[in-house]
């Protein structure tokens, strides 16, 4: 069965998107997939927008939607003790719906260092972040400190406001002089 021309332009995306990380501009994206006209490429977006696989930024950009479809939810599985299974479809889900609150304040950034690895968080791990949210007592956080850039635990008593890693090879941060917090984590991807 042949793909028609939508399916090859959002084929094209989903290609251009794993190997940039990003979307492309309008002029890429009418490159991509052979569209000359600037109407062309707005009726295509539009198209795109409409199937909900695209949406528009504040300033106008692409960001990601529902670019990869959804996946059936058919159950749980038992981490514990093995228990009898069953497989039914309960539900389905995006991936971006279930991990990302507000689409225009988030993004990805790839995780390098040990300091979290006892809160899951691995070397080479993608960790979903949030600008704008107000950083709680034990939320993880991208901070810049003393005009230095790292990931850790916020923690709080009282007035006293400090980093806390995730190993205990490493000490806690307390700020010197700044401490300015970026970025709540939200999620953690690890492809395997």
């Amino acid at each position: 069965m042949a793909l028609t021309t939508f399916e090859k332009a959002v084929s094209k995306l989903r290609a251009f998107y794993r190997t940039h990380r990003r979307m492309p501009s309008f002029a890429e994206l009418g490159e991509l997939v052979g569209l000359r006209s600037k109407n062309s490429v707005s009726k295509l977006i539009n198209k795109l927008c409409e199937h909900n696989i695209v949406a528009k930024d504040h300033t106008g950009r692409l960001v990601p939607r529902d670019l990869y479809g959804e996946l059936k939810v058919l159950g749980t599985v038992e981490a514990g003790f093995p228990s009898a299974a069953e497989e039914q479809e309960l539900d389905t889900l995006t991936l971006d719906d279930f991990l990302i609150e507000n689409k225009e304040a988030s993004f990805l950034l790839t995780v390098s260092g040990e300091s979290m690895i006892d809160a899951g968080i691995q070397p080479g791990d993608l960790v979903i972040v949030e600008r704008g949210r107000v950083a709680k007592n034990g939320d993880i956080v991208i901070a810049e400190v003393d005009e230095e850039w790292t990931m850790k635990y916020y923690r709080m008593h009282g007035p006293q406001v400090w980093l806390e890693p995730a190993n205990k090879k490493f000490k806690p941060i307390y700020p010197k002089e700044t401490l300015n917090i970026a970025a709540v984590v939200r999620g953690v991807v690890r492809k395997y």
